[in-house]
């Protein structure tokens, strides 16, 4: 069981679309108890109650991705040392992209979106961006989520009252601009999630999916992952059988948050640059 050491003892959690900081509530008490400190951090205003977002979803829409980035990255160079960086979807993509500018212990794209290259998006990555992508006036909005969206996209192995409590507890409506900029990053020269994915002395990387996502299912998971196999810096993969896109809070969530803690732990203290360079010499 992973227990912070002197090199890590902080992980930063980044939520992705559709969803809040509320998202992590889970995770946070799981990491918590082990002797972590957890950082929740929203992304830019949105740092409120997900009842009030709903009404008022201004902030959701002037979200862009470099924003973002520079936000968390803002918060993780203020830190005493490296966190580990793990980043859900949209916040899979975030931390990546994090990583390409240097930082994180180690970092772990839970069922993420790709940096710029993946050519091909499978129909239920299609299927499930569809509210968004159906109207290109929906760039510059915040785009409701219904209780149907929620059940295709996170809520495919759950109940359906299952399905509607987590709608109900957790979804906010999608910032267009920024599922915009992911789904066309291939025909933008300047896009914002281009990253070097062949750099060598860059944080170790585990990307993760379930068997039954709709957004990140494995083979658009893998590709993400595949991008990275030029670099001699660690990349992993790892697919959780018959799980879905709501890590969450899905039934069986802990094994992925426990195998992505003990995975992050062991690769930030053996292998990650940030990390070994500062720590004492062994006799």
């Amino acid at each position: 069981m992973s227990t912070p050491t002197a090199r890590v003892d902080t992980i930063v959690l980044i939520h992705g679309l559709w969803m809040t900081s509320r998202s992590w509530e889970h995770w946070v008490d799981r990491y918590t108890a082990r002797g972590f400190k957890v950082l929740t951090p929203a992304w830019p205003g949105m740092d409120q109650d997900v009842e009030r977002l709903r009404e008022d979803p201004t902030p959701i829409a002037a979200q862009r991705i470099t924003p973002i980035v520079d936000h968390y990255a803002e918060i993780i160079r203020g830190l005493p040392r490296p966190p580990i960086i793990m980043g859900h979807s949209f916040g899979g993509l975030i931390a990546q992209l994090l990583m390409d500018r240097g930082l994180g212990a180690a970092v772990v794209g839970l069922h993420p979106v790709a940096v710029k290259g993946v050519l091909k998006l499978p129909l239920s990555t299609l299927r499930s961006g569809f509210p968004i992508l159906r109207n290109p006036a929906n760039r510059h909005r915040a785009v409701p989520f219904t209780r149907e969206d929620f059940r295709y996209t996170f809520g495919n192995t759950i109940s359906p009252e299952a399905s509607d409590a987590a709608w109900e507890r957790y979804a906010v409506p999608a910032a267009g601009h920024v599922f915009f900029e992911g789904a066309f990053a291939n025909l933008d020269p300047n896009s914002a999630i281009a990253a070097d994915t062949t750099r060598s002395d860059r944080a170790p990387l585990l990307v993760t999916t379930g068997g039954e996502d709709h957004v990140v299912p494995p083979s658009l998971a893998s590709a993400a992952a595949n991008l990275y196999r030029g670099s001699t810096a660690i990349t992993s993969y790892r697919e959780f059988p018959g799980r879905s896109h709501f890590v969450g809070g899905e039934p069986g969530w802990e094994e992925e948050a426990d195998f992505a803690l003990e995975w992050a732990v062991e690769a930030a203290n053996e292998f990650s640059p940030t990390v070994v360079s500062t720590a004492p010499r062994r006799p």
